[in-house]
């Protein structure tokens, strides 16, 4: 087990939301790995001060359900990879036509602590008992989804495809006013355990890391403010991204916003 499983595990042991399989395997890595027992008591006392005041009670079944199903999906390892040095723009791929708009671990212990503020919430939520099967969906719905519609809503959304060389398209979605980008991807390669996707904003001549796609088919939000004609652009680093913070091969795609 490594030190990502085990802090889903964390969150769910300190909510008492695991099987009795899965709580034997938390214990037993909390035995063989001692260096890891802060998290532990982390979790725990956060989940101490979500449940004062509110009265104890069982989680409706489905709320364990989604919310298990919540933390093995996002516990999935990123698709990751290291390549020859190549120039951060260079062998930029073709771009479709700009049209309006219609109607991505490097940073684990950010993962850890995103996935046990979505199970405390839930576990309050039902707790309280109030809402629970109409919150519950807004709690776990990925943010790359809501940023999505969020675009898509602005008055200045934007969007434009590019067609990958490896195969596969890429549609880049945008908002000015809003400062964000989605990458929406499909039919994309997927690579091997040592390799990943990486996500930039090149602004100028200058690259600026936005993530890593958990997978080569869906939707990833870029990390950090979009700024207009920003060029989207995909990269393929070693597993966890570049280690330079600048890309190491060219893009396999890239997508002009201006």
């Amino acid at each position: 087990m490594d030190e990502a499983e085990f802090r889903a595990l964390s969150a769910g042991h300190a909510l008492h939301a695991l099987s009795p399989a899965d709580e034997e395997r938390f214990l037993r890595a909390a035995r063989e790995h001692p260096e890891w027992t802060a998290l532990v008591a982390e979790d725990t006392a956060t989940a101490a001060l979500l449940g004062m005041g509110a009265a104890a009670e069982d989680p409706p079944p489905a709320v364990r359900g989604a919310l298990l199903a919540r933390i093995a999906e996002d516990t999935v390892p990123s698709a990751t990879g290291a390549s020859a040095v190549g120039g951060p723009v260079a062998g930029v791929q073709g771009a479709g036509e700009d049209e309006p708009a219609a109607g991505a671990d490097r940073h684990p212990r950010r993962r850890s602590r995103r996935l046990f503020a979505l199970a405390a919430s839930v576990a309050l939520i039902a707790a309280l008992g109030v809402g629970a099967a109409t919150l519950l969906p807004a709690i776990l719905r990925p943010a790359a989804v809501v940023a999505l519609e969020q675009i898509e809503q602005a008055p200045d959304a934007r969007q434009r495809t590019a067609e990958v060389a490896q195969g596969g398209s890429v549609t880049a979605h945008w908002s000015s006013s809003l400062g964000r980008a989605v990458l929406v991807t499909e039919g994309m390669a997927a690579l091997p355990d040592d390799k990943a996707y990486e996500l930039w904003f090149v602004r100028g001549d200058e690259p600026i890391s936005a993530g890593l796609l958990s997978a080569p088919d869906g939707t990833a939000a870029l990390e950090g403010a979009f700024r207009d004609g920003d060029l989207l652009a995909i990269t393929v680093e070693r597993a966890g991204g570049s280690a330079t913070g600048a890309p190491t091969t060219d893009p396999i795609v890239a997508i002009p916003t201006s």
